[in-house]
């Protein structure tokens, strides 16, 4: 039975050429001691060293104490230049014999970088996979800012812990087609099914938003947790997340999350994590007042590309704007309809905060009001310091809630997506989600990086010279 020696190297260079130094009783163990010969032979992505007796290269040695070390030094740009670019080798030693290869993560990001290209070159669909996919406002948006930019994309899949969720979103989000499959299980199960992962992979894009309970300083205060990790049910969903990723080698890997997410545990985790793996990590925080938004929510949005591809979170593109009141996109809801309500317990709640020196208040808001300020997931539970309308008639004396319609139009969000819910169950989904037109920004962005990442090789196989031209 063979047994093998697993290492990996640093890739130098010397003489304006790549140079790998193995030494000592590593090599040894093959039989490569000073003064054997040995043959050197280039494969796909592999430098094998054989012993045989009439090798062309021979091992040196060197002398370290009493000891004589053998040495191989390779210093050759026709040897080694299939490693251009890396900094280090993984070595595969067996009993007569020494591998150099590509460490498996840089080979992986390479296949990522290679079919991307493909698929940008070919005006192939990007393969899309949607974690934590709630109604699918955020795939919606990404799918529409690809398509502003010329970026076709096809939903491969949508993951859910709720099935209702999935069911309503395959009915009304035009992202869903026919084949896309929905998977209404834990992340820690999909992880877990072989089976199930084979069918999904590999994709060119994975996004999603991990629960935030955990994260928010709400959720924290309400739980009573000291980190974000320590939430039971979702605090360890980073976990099998990233081994979502792992399985998948998507080239593009797309995260939103509330802002207080950025400096987690998981958020570290994530970053350096897929920084290891071959991914360069953007990340930034989205205010949706800055495109165009009533509601001006803040969410973190973090951007892995793989390494190769060109992309600048700061050229995410916000609109002009123009001036927009509540007004704009409030329903006409007659003067003497039953959801008005004097809400005299939430006035007497405000009284007993402030008398407790609490800075919770009120938010009463006119058709004047230029801004909104956040709904949460809870919203239909009418709750004190989320937005109230006041009567246009009898003034602050009365009050309603935002309707879904409305709660939709201040983030943007296409009203479709929430067709056929009832208000509990819209005003979570929206709670839960995005502002629509600052990921629309985003996915353009993405997708604008694409295509000038595809005319730049495109520019580079022009210019690049053949031996023939050359000569």
């Amino acid at each position: 039975m063979k047994s093998y020696t697993l290492a990996e190297i640093k890739l130098g260079s010397a003489h304006g050429a790549p140079r790998v130094w193995l030494e000592g009783k590593k090599i040894e163990s093959a039989g490569f001691t000073p003064g054997k010969r040995y043959q050197l032979a280039l494969g796909d992505q592999r430098v094998t060293l054989t012993l045989c007796d009439d090798g062309t290269r021979v091992v040196s040695g060197k002398q370290k104490g009493d000891t004589a070390l053998p040495v191989i030094d390779i210093n050759s740009a026709q040897a080694l230049g299939m490693f251009a670019g890396m900094e280090r080798l993984r070595v595969v030693i067996t009993h007569d014999a020494i591998h150099l290869l590509p460490l498996a993560t840089q080979k992986k990001a390479a296949e990522r970088l290679r079919r991307i290209e493909s698929a940008i070159a070919s005006g192939e669909e990007l393969r899309v996979g949607s974690f934590c996919h709630g109604g699918g406002v955020l795939s919606n948006a990404l799918c529409e800012g690809f398509k502003r930019a010329g970026v076709k994309s096809k939903l491969v899949f949508a993951n859910d812990i709720d099935e209702d969720v999935l069911m309503h979103a395959a009915q009304v989000n035009p992202v869903w087609e026919s084949s896309t499959m929905a998977i209404a299980a834990p992340l820690q199960e999909v992880v877990a099914d072989n089976w199930l992962v084979k069918q999904l992979g590999p994709l060119h894009c994975v996004e999603g938003g991990l629960p935030c309970v955990g994260a928010s300083v709400a959720g924290r205060a309400k739980k009573k947790l000291e980190m974000a990790e320590a939430d039971p049910n979702a605090g360890h969903l980073v976990v099998p997340f990233l081994a979502l990723i792992e399985q998948l080698q998507p080239a593009i890997v797309i995260l939103e999350n509330v802002v207080p997410y950025l400096s987690t545990a998981s958020a570290y985790m994530l970053r350096y994590t897929l920084k290891d793996w071959g991914y360069t990590v953007h990340e930034t925080v989205l205010e949706a007042g800055e495109f165009g938004c009533l509601e001006n929510r803040k969410r973190m949005a973090m951007v892995a590309v793989t390494a190769g591809l060109s992309f600048d979170i700061e050229s995410i593109e916000k609109p002009a704007l123009q001036t927009q009141t509540l007004g704009d996109i409030l329903e006409d809801v007659p003067h003497d309809a039953a959801c008005w309500s004097s809400m005299n317990y939430l006035r007497e709640k405000e009284a007993r905060d402030r008398e407790a020196g609490k800075g919770f208040r009120m938010q009463i808001l006119g058709p004047e009001a230029t801004s909104v300020g956040t709904v949460g997931a809870q919203y239909a539970r009418v709750r004190s310091t989320e937005p109230k309308i006041r009567h246009p008639v009898e003034g602050d004396a009365l009050l309603r809630q935002l309707t879904p319609k409305e709660h939709a139009r201040i983030k943007g969000v296409p009203e479709h997506l929430i067709e056929g819910l009832p208000a509990t169950r819209a005003h979570m989904m929206l709670g839960n989600g995005i502002c629509f037109p600052p990921f629309i920004a985003l996915g353009e962005a993405i997708a604008r990086a694409l295509r000038n990442h595809r005319a730049h090789e495109e520019r580079k196989e022009e210019f690049t010279l053949t031996p023939a031209m050359a000569a």
